[in-house]
């Protein structure tokens, strides 16, 4: 019953007894978990779909959301993949119970449990569901819990129904997971942009979304986008940790609609993720106090502070000058260079952006050079990343400054083309993603092609642009895995901090 020799709590033994036990007495009948509203017999099996694996608090946990057929008794089984004996589970393989509950969406149910005591450097196979009724095995790997090294993928507004063809969209989503993996098998975590679909309860859209087996394979951090808070969808699929769905935290009715605010710790990084949909009557001073109080309780001992919401406030784009951008731009700059936030990733505006240092709403080092290649962050600064389209179902194109709009984001005056928040803005009508490597005291953040103007490309393929690649189509599309944006980013320290470590490193060696 044990994950390894050695490895598990002993609650996790006796949670593995009890549901055996219970199971036992009540031939898979029993209530697991507070949501369950319904006790079936055994023979309503319950046929699972739309498993995706996600993050747990912490990098020894993984939590496993999906859709069920019936509302029966479910749960997950985990075992080292070496403790397979000819694809087969062992007797003693540990069992999670779920929570499973009424959905809201389809009539069906949805469950997640939650998986905890792994072990590091370890690859695990698990599946879902009943006696008789098993899903597929999947299988993942944890790597270094102690490390201060690790990769992370970020990936803007999927969208998958967005150009009208939710299968060219589910195409191209595939295919940039596939792309950036295949590139760098070893990243940890997939971080969302949020707007995972077009609509927030057509489940044909959630389907081609799930469709990829790397979302079984790899943990998602979901975050919420505008797109997503029309139902309660994307809570459904996906259950977060440490989550606080309080009203000023959600949009809307929480019966009827989806969001929350949350965090969880993974090795030396602290991931704040906020509903940024929730905006209105004081929740933007409700978020500022939620993060505050998690850098509070939570950041002790961490190195990075990492914020994720879909909402970018130095929006390159379409969203530039919408009315809660310019709102936020007042509200959160302040704050987040207080609490020592040294990086936030954000989505919405389908365009890629990097800002210069922002340090309490104003660019923190006037000398700064657009598209510079390391900057060194100093007391309060912040980068803000905006993520292009990673399926290619919608781009937006850049905008010009525009004072008449917003008079406090005018043009940068070392590059007037572009919004004087932003050291780099990029539009090609190609998909990307974002490599976020955390070394040490560094972040190194990456914008990386994962398409060209080729299918898949759904807005490319189905004439909703008209041109494709750099320059505005001046020039050939660059090839898959070419660089569009790099920058090292030398965090908790000063440009003086770095050299007298690096002269201290040099005297060492000699």
């Amino acid at each position: 019953m044990k994950l390894d020799n050695g490895t598990q709590r002993p609650g996790l033994v006796r949670r593995e007894v009890a549901v055996r036990a219970t199971a036992a007495v009540l031939g898979l009948s029993a209530v697991f978990g507070t949501g369950l509203a319904t006790a079936a017999h055994a023979d309503a099996q319950a046929t699972p779909t739309g498993i995706v694996l996600g993050v747990g608090a912490n990098e020894s946990q993984r939590v496993v959301s999906w859709y069920s057929s019936a509302g029966t008794a479910q749960v997950v089984q985990i075992v080292p993949t070496s403790k397979l004996v000819k694809g087969q589970f062992p007797a003693n393989t540990v069992t999670f119970p779920a929570t499973v509950t009424a959905n809201k969406v389809n009539g069906g149910y949805n469950g997640h449990a939650t998986i905890d005591s792994l072990k590091q450097n370890t690859s695990y196979s698990y599946r879902v569901g009943v006696e008789g009724q098993w899903s597929p095995t999947y299988s993942f790997k944890t790597q270094d819990f102690n490390g201060n090294n690790f990769d992370f993928l970020f990936f803007g507004d999927p969208q998958i129904g967005s150009s009208g063809n939710t299968a060219k969209d589910g195409a191209g989503w595939m295919d940039t997971l596939n792309v950036a993996l295949a590139a760098d098998p070893q990243s940890e975590l997939l971080v969302s942009g949020g707007d995972q679909v077009e609509t927030a309860n057509t489940e044909t859209q959630w389907d081609a979304f799930l469709a990829p087996d790397k979302l079984r394979q790899y943990p998602w951090a979901a975050t919420i986008g505008n797109h997503d808070v029309g139902g309660k969808a994307y809570e459904q699929h996906f259950w977060t940790p440490n989550t606080d769905r309080s009203a000023p935290y959600y949009n809307g009715d929480a019966n009827t609609r989806s969001g929350g605010d949350y965090w969880f710790k993974y090795k030396n990084v602290l991931f704040i993720d906020i509903n940024s949909n929730a905006y209105a009557s004081g929740a933007d001073a409700a978020h500022i106090n939620y993060i505050t109080n998690v850098v509070k309780t939570q950041g002790a001992g961490v190195k990075h502070t990492v914020l994720v919401y879909h909402h970018s406030i130095y929006s390159p784009a379409d969203h530039a000058n919408d009315g809660d951008n310019q709102l936020r731009r007042q509200d959160f700059p302040t704050a987040f260079s207080k609490l020592g936030v040294d990086l936030v990733l954000q989505g919405h505006d389908h365009s890629y952006s990097r800002s210069y240092l922002i340090k309490n709403g104003k660019k923190a080092n006037p000398d700064e050079q657009p598209g510079a290649a390391e900057v060194f962050q100093g007391p309060g600064g912040v980068i803000y990343v905006t993520a292009n389209s990673a399926s290619g179902s919608k781009y937006y194109d850049l905008t010009a400054p525009d004072t008449t709009e917003d008079p406090n984001y005018g043009p940068d005056p070392l590059n007037p083309k572009s919004h004087w928040a932003n050291s780099v803005e990029n539009q090609e009508h190609v998909r990307t993603y974002v490599k976020v490597q955390v070394r040490g005291n560094k972040l190194v953040v990456e914008d990386i092609r994962s398409g060209t103007c080729a299918a898949p490309n759904a807005a490319v393929e189905l004439g909703k642009v008209s041109w494709c690649g750099p320059n505005s189509g001046a020039t050939a599309a660059q090839p898959v895995g070419s660089t569009v944006d790099k920058v090292v980013i030398h965090t908790n320290n000063s440009k003086a901090d770095v050299d007298a470590s690096a002269a201290a490193e040099a005297a060492w060696l000699q």
